[in-house]
């Protein structure tokens, strides 16, 4: 089996910081991998708590995330989510996602957590216990709440996915109309603000870190609720709980190691040997 590159760890992360951990991952067979936005944007998904700039400013997803502006706009929220997901779909996993299949592959009882709403883990390989937020290649219909089969397409030129000239060329397209009640409208399968988290994810997530040996926490900001709260599970079940993030968070003060680097780095040092 081949192993992932180790990346640049240029960071810097401390060897005895990194040594530690990896003597962590050598040992654990129910490790629990959480990963957030930070995780994706490697991969160049841009993130909400970005600097909103271009088509980020222009179409907010602060603004368009709701409920509430799926039914006063339809056509505007469905198009924007369809010129998202074709962003997505253009985009490649990076050597972050790589690792954790790896991993995986050999520790089968090692399990995926995901707030993001892409398919990058899928891509690489790995299998995803649960997408907290929602996935965007899912849909379902608004009234009914029946599953919808949705192809977001492809722009002639892949390279156009995500630009200006992609979003404008797809804009007002409205939502399709559900097979199953023939009344309701398609919706994106994503948890928008305001709504709850799906409780089976959910579920499934907690009793996973109840009985982890070894959680890591990769690229998330640790202030979205619920789902900041969920390291706590892991350290409450006795498990160390390791955060990878190039930056300080809420939660760093709280876990056994903060490794200080890229997803992309860090993750393949982590797991090269294992």
């Amino acid at each position: 089996m081949s192993h992932p590159s180790s990346g640049d760890l240029s960071e810097t992360v401390p060897t005895a910081d990194l040594d530690a951990v990896r003597a962590l991952v050598a040992q654990a067979r129910r490790p629990v991998v959480l990963t957030g936005a930070g995780m994706s944007a490697e991969s160049g998904i841009p993130t909400f708590r970005d600097t909103q700039t271009g088509l980020w400013e222009r179409y907010s997803p602060e603004q368009l995330a709701t409920e509430d502006a799926f039914l006063a706009d339809p056509d505007l929220v469905w198009s924007w989510y369809r010129w998202r997901t074709r962003m997505v779909r253009a985009r490649r996993p990076n050597p972050g996602h790589d690792a954790v299949a790896h991993w995986q592959r050999a520790v089968p009882g090692l399990e995926v957590v995901t707030q993001n709403v892409d398919d990058l883990h899928e891509r690489a390989g790995a299998r995803v216990l649960a997408h907290l937020h929602g996935s965007l290649f899912e849909h379902r219909c608004a009234e009914c709440g029946a599953p919808a089969d949705v192809d977001p397409g492809a722009p002639a030129d892949a390279e156009a996915a995500g630009s200006e000239a992609d979003l404008e060329a797809m804009l007002r397209e409205a939502p399709p109309t559900c097979p199953a009640c023939g009344t309701g409208r398609i919706r994106p399968g994503v948890v928008w603000f305001g709504e709850m988290l799906p409780q089976e994810p959910w579920e499934r997530t907690y009793e996973a870190l109840e009985r982890c040996d070894l959680a890591l926490v990769v690229g998330t900001s640790g202030l979205v609720q619920p789902a900041a709260s969920l390291p706590f599970v892991a350290l409450g079940a006795g498990a160390a709980v390791v955060e990878v993030n190039p930056v300080e968070t809420e939660l760093s003060g709280a876990v056994t190691h903060a490794l200080r680097g890229s997803a992309g780095a860090v993750l393949p040092a982590l797991v090269a040997g294992v």
